[in-house]
């Protein structure tokens, strides 16, 4: 664990997101959740040393599995954008993972066993401030990268927690993203209301502001790309063409690389099927 701010912490240790957590009079604001049943018992029990007040509240940036799966485990009240609760309507009430080749975190680890989602009880459209001490968070809804997408800002400590908006070094998660609203939020952080910040990715840690300068410069030559291709009608074959050449930026080997493949590929197919679809739905409209 390591502090980034007066009693503001980041963790990096366990399988899935980076974790955050904030010390406050009145008890910890928790940012997201381990994967693993028995990674949330050892980061319940290393909060413990930090003393303090004995409520917790977790705060899920946003509604992907990796984020969600181990919310329960934590035991506490969960805090989301209201997006949230039709991505859990749409989830079985259980889940019981299966292999899948998303690229997520969660995919890798193995004897998850059932799961019992915790949809969240407090929600949120716009921002909402959470005054738990003498330094306020602002969770502010910031669309674009996935369902629920929000940040958590601590105004006073110059600190936010951007999630998957911002991870410069694995591929991004594209399959449910909208890339223009995407994009706009990247800017955000290189305007002056973020001059100063620590910017931290919910899959890198803290990270320079450079990185979103070229995140950005990365989603705007995919949303060109896709923008050239949306009419194929083999969006596979164009996808594994392209591959190659959006995987550059990441130099990592053996499953990690298989991984950050099968994420791209993933979130690349999803956007070129969505494209198609909705080019074919324009030309039918103009016909009728």
């Amino acid at each position: 664990m390591l502090e980034i701010a007066h009693n503001v912490y980041t963790e990096t240790a366990y399988t899935g997101p980076v974790l955050g957590a904030v010390n406050t009079a009145h008890g910890l604001l928790l940012i997201d959740a381990p994967i693993r049943p028995e990674d949330a018992r050892s980061w319940k029990g290393t909060l413990l040393s930090l003393g303090g007040a004995v409520d917790r509240l977790m705060i899920n940036l946003d509604a992907h599995m990796d984020r969600t799966i181990g919310a329960r485990a934590m035991e506490c009240t969960v805090v989301g954008h209201e997006s949230m609760a039709g991505v859990f309507k749409n989830r079985p009430t259980t889940f019981k993972p299966q292999n899948n080749e998303t690229g997520a975190e969660w995919e890798q680890v193995p004897n998850l066993g059932t799961i019992r989602w915790a949809v969240p009880e407090i929600s949120f459209n716009d921002t909402l401030n959470i005054h738990w001490g003498k330094c306020p968070m602002r969770l502010e809804s910031r669309p674009g990268p996935c369902a629920g997408s929000i940040w958590a800002c601590l105004p006073d400590e110059k600190v936010v927690f951007v999630g998957d908006c911002l991870t410069p070094n694995q591929p991004p998660f594209l399959g449910g993203a909208i890339l223009d609203q995407w994009i706009a939020q990247l800017e955000c952080l290189l305007k002056p209301e973020f001059q100063g910040y620590l910017i931290v990715s919910g899959r890198d840690g803290v990270v320079p502001p450079a990185a979103a300068r070229n995140q950005i410069q990365y989603l705007a030559g995919i949303r060109t790309w896709l923008e050239k291709n949306r009419k194929s009608s083999d969006p596979t074959a164009q996808v594994d063409k392209k591959l190659p050449d959006l995987m550059q930026p990441y130099q990592h080997t053996g499953n990690r690389l298989i991984r950050y493949q099968q994420r791209l590929r993933n979130g690349l197919i999803s956007q070129m099927t969505h494209s198609h679809q909705d080019a074919v739905s324009l030309a039918e409209e103009k016909t009728a």
